[in-house]
């Protein structure tokens, strides 16, 4: 049988974007994945879903599993012929005992090879605005670990060297000998007076960071109850996070938000806020399908008379009628000789993607939009076609057949509840968010359902809504809900702006 290989890969500080390239392409194509208690669990999302996922997570007080048991099991995997992704956090060979491990596989005679990942001696401090090295300030810098291995009889850091001997002083894993570190570099020659602090949940978007002195920071972090994870940075350098706290200090920094888009469309709005300082959270309430055959689609591609306009109310509509066209061995061409409206400008960018041109999009992204701003009389007499949702309201129907028009409403797809929803429900809520968004009618809907199916009706009344326009709006107020931002435009990027408005 062949033998697999086991990839010591580092997951970087906590950002799960500080994964490396490499790192990001084993994980997709891993069959077994064994990770720590400081990996951020959206990694675990890029593996694919049939790896097996092992947690072997050490915290101060826990060990979900005692290295002698998990180099058995790196040995025992890769010997099976699956490829093993061991992820750890920040750097494996840096204090994450990666060469314990690649030992124990070398023994074992398998294969393996070693990933670097960011280490938070570097990483920490940087997102904390700290450079550990400045030419002005600092020409060195060490790490150390608050955390030695407890079966030794005794420590191997030569503090009285240390202490003085480099610039900046990193020591990572060492909040409970926070006091005894700070005494001993002191005891040594170290300055009362030198600049320290301490980072807790580095280069996440809980990160707090602390600083003062060697002489007062026991004290401060004592008072603020910091807990591991945290990073002790010692030293003149950080005095510059003054003017170089760029992660803490983004718009959003300290704000959990909560994404309820489908899933195909949430890293995008997630991003963008997340960009901002976010705490973002992703629920999707809602995703798509397609709608039950009948012969009304065949009719209306087939023997409805070809319509003057054909309008789009949503950016998805596009792509779900090209698969109706393709199913009907036809294609975008059927709308040659048409018109096309959109109801707003990223449905129509959708649409023109595809080598098509929109003549019209309205200035209020709505069916009441498109009924406000299109000219009366270009419609009496004419056919129009309105692609939508199933779910989709008659406004625009009405409207249009109010003025003369000969009007077929199409539903192209249709809006369903996903299954994550109600697990999610009953655990994401249990911290509050400070915005819910909502990006449609159907969301609402769906989230509402959810919340009234866990008995947590009542919770919908206290969330804080950011809504992308008024008719999302209207669903948000039907339940009882409080709106405090609504997007204009109703558009993600309107959103967004709403939000960053809202609490400046």
């Amino acid at each position: 049988m062949r033998t697999g290989t086991v990839y010591l890969v580092g997951a970087g500080p906590g950002d799960p974007k500080l994964l490396t390239v490499r790192g990001q392409e084993l994980l997709r194509r891993a069959d077994v994945v064994v990770y720590d208690h400081l990996v951020s669990p959206r990694l675990l999302t890029v593996c694919s879903p049939h790896a097996k996922l092992v947690y072997v997570g050490k915290e101060a007080d826990r060990h979900a599993a005692r290295q002698q048991a998990i180099n058995r099991l790196l040995v025992r995997e890769a010997r099976a012929g699956r490829t093993v992704v061991r992820l750890k956090g920040g750097d494996p060979f840096v204090f994450g005992r990666g060469g314990e491990e690649a030992l124990a596989l070398a023994r074992a005679k398998v294969a393996y090879e070693v990933v670097p990942g960011v280490t938070s001696a570097i990483g920490v401090p940087a997102y904390a605005g700290i450079p550990v090295t400045h030419r002005k300030l600092s020409s060195s810098f060490a790490v150390i670990t608050g955390h030695e291995d407890p079966t030794k009889t005794g420590s191997s850091i030569r503090w009285r060297q240390l202490a003085t001997s480099c610039d900046t002083l990193i020591c990572l894993m060492g909040v409970s000998k926070l006091p005894s570190i700070v005494t001993r570099l002191i005891r040594h020659g170290r300055d009362r007076s030198t600049p320290c602090a301490v980072i807790e949940w580095g280069t996440s978007p809980t990160q707090r960071t602390l600083t003062g002195t060697l002489q007062t920071i026991v004290g401060l972090a004592k008072r603020a109850a910091i807990q591991p994870p945290a990073t002790l940075v010692v030293g003149n350098v950080v005095a510059l996070r003054r003017q170089l706290n760029w992660f803490e200090a983004r718009p959003l920094f300290g704000k959990r938000i909560l994404v309820t888009r489908a899933s195909d469309k949430a890293d995008t709005f997630a991003d963008q806020l997340e960009a901002l300082g976010a705490e973002v959270e992703q629920l999707p309430a809602i995703e798509l399908g397609p709608v039950r055959q009948n012969g009304l689609l065949r009719e209306a591609i087939t023997g409805f008379p070809r319509p003057d306009w054909v309008f789009f109310t949503s950016p998805e509509g596009i792509g779900w009628f090209a698969r109706i066209l393709r199913a009907a061995r036809q294609d975008l061409r059927w709308l040659s000789g048409c018109h096309i409206g959109a109801i707003g400008s990223k449905t129509a960018a959708a649409i023109e993607e595809r080598g098509l041109h929109v003549d019209f999009v309205p200035k209020q992204f709505s069916q009441e939009g498109i009924l406000e701003g299109f000219p009366r009389r270009v419609l009496r007499g004419k056919r129009a076609l309105i692609l939508c949702a199933e779910e989709s309201r008659d406004v625009l129907v009405q409207g249009l057949r109010g003025r003369g028009c000969e009007v077929k409403k199409l539903p192209i797809y249709r809006t369903l509840v996903p299954r994550a929803l109600a697990t999610g429900i009953t655990t994401l809520f249990e911290r509050p968010f400070d915005y819910v968004t909502v990006t449609s009618a159907s969301c609402v809907e769906h989230l509402y359902a959810a919340l009234k199916a866990a008995a947590s009706a009542d919770r919908f009344r206290r969330l804080r809504f950011a809504s992308i326009g008024p008719v999302t709006s209207s669903h948000v107020r039907a339940h009882g809900g409080r709106v405090m931002v609504e997007a204009n435009p109703s558009t993600i990027e309107g959103l967004v702006q709403a939000v960053l408005k809202r609490v400046k």
